[in-house]
């Protein structure tokens, strides 16, 4: 687990919105593993962890490019295989009162995934700049989860998790 000054923490959260917290606190998780996630690395975060470093990585993909870009960017087998959309549905919940916005984000993630699995052929090719932007029109199903994010989840749920974190704050520091 990596630790990080719980003081300097709180601090942050109360300085900076939503977003930037997350930020603020994923940059150090990253910087104290050596500036990126590696196979070798991955056992020096705390699974807490992982699991906002997962929230960062929807958070930067989905609002630059949508969950498509969030996938071919490769973060697909980290944030929609591994184990975040149950963690998001049973323990952030929980863990932040908020049982329903997490569940439905949990099912959005899901969702997601289930796309993923179902165009990952045409998803894993390799493309030009133009097949790419051609991807937003022949999965739109795909693309329009992105929009539902950015809609409907988004500006919700990113201040919970980040009072989530400050208010557990020994889970993630």
């Amino acid at each position: 687990m990596v630790h990080l000054d719980k003081q300097l923490a709180r601090e942050q959260y109360e300085a900076l919105d939503g977003i930037g917290f997350i930020e603020w606190l994923t940059d150090g998780y990253l910087a104290a593993i050596g500036g990126g996630l590696t196979a070798e690395n991955m056992d020096m975060l705390s699974a807490d962890q992982h699991g906002v470093l997962c929230y960062r990585y929807v958070l930067d993909e989905v609002m630059e490019g949508g969950f498509i870009q969030l996938i071919l960017n490769g973060y697909a087998p980290y944030v929609l295989e591994g184990p975040f959309p149950m963690v998001v549905k049973k323990e952030w919940g929980a863990i932040a009162g908020q049982e329903k916005a997490m569940k439905d984000f949990s099912k959005l993630l899901y969702e997601v995934k289930n796309e993923y699995h179902r165009h990952r052929e045409e998803l894993s090719k390799d493309m030009s700049d133009e097949d790419f932007m051609a991807l937003y029109e022949q999965l739109e199903d795909l693309n329009e989860l992105g929009d539902d994010f950015l809609d409907d989840h988004q500006e919700q749920l990113t201040p919970m998790v980040a009072k989530m974190i400050v208010e557990n704050i020994d889970k993630y520091m």
